[in-house]
């Protein structure tokens, strides 16, 4: 097995790549959303990456369905610059990288233009507030093309004040599912949670394991509502 580049921020681990095997997704919450990108309809996707640190997710996306059209979007220009020097994206990629955070980038998306929309970004170890707001989801939905799909990894614990406002907004999206690592369930720690909504494919999140508690529906509703 080859090395890891690990990228830190905040004292965080926010990206891991395998130089020789981009299929290979080390963190637990990064393997989910591959399950769900797996279980989507065959064929290249057209991607949207809201944060994108080491570009973990859209290697995967570039190895696993070749001539996929993606779009990343990353305001932290020396995080780009050690990535580009240290870890660069493979010729021909498909990968767009645009220096620009979230909230101004995807006004420049085109209308129902994305298959999916990734939500992966930080700063100071949460997730921005501009990007779990109503108004935010708004845009997502907008950009997403009529079956296509919003994941979003929020840091949260119980009684979940991070996740219950976003869940709130993106009901409309229909489809909603949220994983949840067993300790943050506890409530022992915080710790990556999932959502996803819109056309969520079946299988999205379920590998077989036991890692992540999948909540579908109105169990969503009953738990996080």
């Amino acid at each position: 097995m080859s090395d890891l580049f690990v990228l830190e921020l905040d004292g965080l681990q926010q990206s891991a790549v395998d130089p020789q095997d981009p299929t290979r997704l080390v963190f637990d919450y990064v393997r989910r959303i591959g399950d769900l990108i797996d279980a989507m309809p065959e064929g290249p996707l057209r991607v949207l990456h809201v944060g994108g640190a080491a570009m973990t997710l859209p290697r995967y996306v570039a190895a696993t369905r070749p001539r996929s059209p993606q779009i990343v979007l990353e305001p932290n220009e020396a995080v780009l610059a050690r990535v580009a020097d240290e870890m660069p994206l493979p010729p021909r990629s498909g990968i767009e990288v645009r220096v620009v955070d979230g909230q101004t980038g995807i006004a420049q998306i085109r209308p129902a233009s994305q298959d999916l929309v990734v939500l992966d970004a930080f700063d100071g170890g949460v997730v921005p507030e501009a990007l779990t707001s109503a108004p935010w989801i708004r845009q997502v939905r907008e950009v997403l093309t009529p079956r296509g799909v919003f994941v979003a990894n929020i840091v949260d614990r119980p009684p979940y004040p991070r996740i219950r406002p976003f869940i709130a907004a993106a009901r409309d999206l229909g489809g909603l599912m949220v994983a949840v690592e067993p300790a943050t369930m506890k409530g022992r720690r915080e710790g990556n949670m999932l959502i996803a909504c819109g056309a969520v494919p079946t299988g999205a999140f379920d590998d077989g394991s036991t890692d992540f508690r999948v909540f579908r529906g109105q169990a969503v509703v009953d738990a996080f509502g």
